[in-house]
């Protein structure tokens, strides 16, 4: 079957067409046939040999997401049938137009949604929800500020949040992104983009009584932290996500005892694989159904073929996309 390979770490030159054969299907694994991939920047890192590729997934095969149709089931399988629409997140191999996973850590297409929209929804949303609500506990009527609202764990937390009844703040280095921020509800928008800016007090300005944040989703990292403290209310969570800012900060560990506040990482892609198949069952449970209302929807910046995967990495290097950036396998 068709792939793209990392041929050696380097820039998005080193990827490359490849055929690739799976291994015999497991008792408890789908095969799915994959209609889209979606990119992360986790992608880029690999690419650049700076992320080990999870054991058992096909080496040198990038990507994290898909969304495809089931075309054969293991012989212990009954949550999937053969021509189930599904979605989900893999630990690598996710770049290809077929993969194994286990039937667990698979979630069913909402009704009606294109595949290709549909590869668009796991990472983002999964992480985003898991995140925010699963470990940072945001509550109704509580406020959340995201940094890198306009990335696609950003859209896709502000939307969820807004479904849940919760205030959002969103920054943003672009002041476009943030006016596209508006368009899905984005109620108070901080430019972040010029240093001399004191954006961590427009962020107190936009929280209610101007009293801070309960939560904060950090998409950026360590060149954040500092202003990040500034930001949180009395027992406020911050969550940290990505660090595409820097891994290391400077950070006045006095101010976060007087604020009583917590500082959490986490990382989707390395857990185990109940842990995956349990969040994958639970959101959809949970969560699905925001599609299907209409509540909740993906947000795509471009799909490119997958013969244009070189051209796809540097956009995504370009940082001008806002939402997704998706590969079609034809």
């Amino acid at each position: 079957m068709r792939a793209i390979r990392i041929r050696e770490p380097g820039e998005p030159e080193v990827l490359e067409p490849a055929r690739i054969e799976l291994p015999p299907l497991l008792p408890h694994e789908v095969r799915v046939r994959v209609r889209a991939s979606g990119l992360n920047r986790a992608d880029l890192l690999e690419r650049r040999g700076g992320h080990v590729p999870q054991p058992g997934t096909p080496p040198g095969i990038p990507g994290l997401e898909y969304a495809g149709v089931v075309d054969a089931v293991g012989a212990a399988c009954t949550l999937r049938d053969v021509g189930d629409p599904v979605m989900g997140i893999v630990g690598g191999g996710g770049y290809a137009e077929a993969l194994h996973v286990s039937e667990r850590e698979t979630i069913r297409v909402p009704e009606g949604m294109d595949l290709v929209e549909a590869a668009a929804i796991p990472e983002a949303f999964l992480t985003a929800w898991d995140a925010t609500f699963r470990q940072a506990g945001l509550a109704p009527g509580e406020t959340l500020l995201i940094h890198a609202v306009g990335s696609g764990v950003g859209t896709a937390a502000l939307q969820l949040a807004r479904w849940a009844g919760a205030r959002v703040i969103g920054t943003s280095r672009t002041a476009d992104k943030l006016e596209e921020a508006r368009e899905l509800g984005l109620g108070c928008a901080v430019l972040t983009g010029d240093e001399s800016t004191d954006w961590a007090a427009e962020v107190r300005a936009g929280s209610p009584d101007g009293r801070g944040v309960d939560v904060v989703l950090d998409l950026v990292g360590g060149g954040y932290a500092s202003r990040t403290l500034e930001t949180l209310a009395q027992g406020a969570r911050w969550i940290v996500v990505g660090i595409p800012s820097g891994r290391e900060a400077r950070l006045d560990l006095r101010g976060l005892m007087m604020r009583r506040a917590s500082i959490r990482g986490t990382m989707l892609r390395s857990r185990p694989s109940e842990e995956k198949a349990e969040l994958a069952r639970s959101f959809e449970d949970t969560v699905l159904n925001g599609f299907e209302e209409g509540a909740l929807r993906p947000v795509i910046d471009r799909v490119f073929p997958s013969e244009e995967t070189v051209e796809a990495h540097r956009y995504m290097e370009s940082n001008r996309n806002f939402g997704k950036i998706l590969l079609a396998w034809s």
